[in-house]
């Protein structure tokens, strides 16, 4: 495969790493705005709108820009990278995937250009509490009353979920799972601060009015699916951007940083700690960027295989660079005001957002009796 990235891509990039490093490249601004009311900054969100960042991965028949998950995985990396609090994997990747997926041309057109133009904020309720990484929903119903659809139950944790559109996963009552839109206000929404500055909801419905996404009471778990699996590969993106920021952060500390007279790198024992990172850090690019073209091509099932063998990866080299990231550093590294720290509780949110290395491993497994057995004496 070509990781090679063209014009454009490389244009891309360097215009959104530019936005993000003039309003985040002081990491206590990123700690004013984790603080602030909304948990980011909205001006900023508008300028990513305004750059075209939030439509990447929408038709231009839907408000978007038509582009694809190369592009996309651009600007998560960029946004891991400074650990920018914007709601981009939250609102665009999860929820938009989800509206891009299984809505009409009415909806999607009317939804994802309002997101694209960085007018609506939109969350993705799917998880629910006692339940891990599944693609369906269960406690939380839909029951069709007249001509409409009512939404009851809790789904926890939501990214972002003090958002004005909500779109809910619920069962169904002939089975199968469906997606719905519904309105913030009409739910009881409590949100709190996670440990990596991330923001996350309860969120309570309790008869909650719901328009469904596409074919009303058709079981929607594949489209639900489909999203999430390119949301995977997108958050393994953001991961990969904050690896590169640990790794560089680490780097430069060792070789600033004197004990007895001299740089920390010029001790052999550090500096092989800082190889494995470096080691760690390039298979996990190659990985990522590889499963990225796999989504490219639009087969759910060699995407779905992909994503979990780059977050599998990508699990593993999070907890390796970000726990020597922080033992290198020293003391400071386990502060709340300095970046390393920041860093690895954020790989640690991302790890457990669409599942742990541990869930992609087992999932992975119960796939090895489908390949044939390789004789290595034939």
């Amino acid at each position: 495969m070509d990781f090679t990235l063209d014009d454009e891509q490389i244009a891309l990039r360097e215009a959104v790493r530019g936005l993000l490093a003039r309003r985040y490249g002081d990491f206590e601004e990123r700690r004013r705005s984790v603080s602030s009311d909304l948990g980011h900054d909205p001006t900023l969100w508008k300028a990513l709108a305004e750059m075209g960042a939030l439509g990447l991965p929408f038709s231009e028949e839907d408000g978007g820009m038509g582009a694809g998950p190369v592009e996309v995985g651009l600007v998560a990396q960029e946004v891991g990278r400074v650990l920018a609090p914007e709601p981009y994997l939250a609102a665009v990747v999860l929820a938009g995937g989800v509206v891009a997926s299984l809505g009409t041309d009415a909806q999607r057109a009317e939804v994802l250009g309002e997101l694209s133009s960085g007018n609506l904020h939109l969350a993705l309720a799917h998880a629910e509490p006692g339940r891990r990484w599944s693609d369906t929903a269960s406690s939380v119903t839909a029951t069709l009353v007249g001509d409409e659809w009512r939404i009851s139950g809790v789904k926890e944790p939501v990214l972002h979920g003090d958002a004005g559109t909500l779109v809910v996963t619920a069962a169904l009552p002939e089975g199968g799972t469906g997606a719905f839109l519904v309105a913030g206000e009409s739910a009881t929404t409590t949100t709190a601060t996670a440990y990596d500055g991330t923001r996350v909801s309860r969120v309570v419905l309790d008869g909650a009015r719901g328009v469904p996404l596409g074919e009303a009471g058709a079981d929607a778990t594949e489209g639900i699916a489909v999203a999430l699996d390119r949301a995977r590969i997108t958050a393994c993106h953001e991961a990969l951007g904050a690896m590169e920021a640990a790794l560089a952060a680490t780097t430069g500390y060792l070789r600033s940083r004197k004990q007895f007279g001299v740089p920390l790198s010029t001790f052999q024992a550090l500096t092989f700690r800082a190889a494995d990172m470096y080691v760690a850090v390039e298979l996990s690019t190659s990985m990522v960027w590889w499963a990225t073209m796999v989504a490219a091509e639009r087969d759910a099932t060699a995407t779905r295989e992909a994503a979990a063998r780059a977050a599998l990866q990508v699990s593993r080299a999070g907890r390796l660079v970000g726990q020597e990231a922080i033992q290198l550093h020293g003391g400071i590294g386990m502060t709340a005001e300095y970046l390393v720290g920041n860093l690895k509780a954020h790989l640690t949110a991302l790890d457990h957002l669409l599942g742990d290395g541990s869930h992609h491993l087992r999932s992975l497994a119960q796939g090895v009796a489908a390949y044939d057995a390789l004789d290595p004496l034939a």
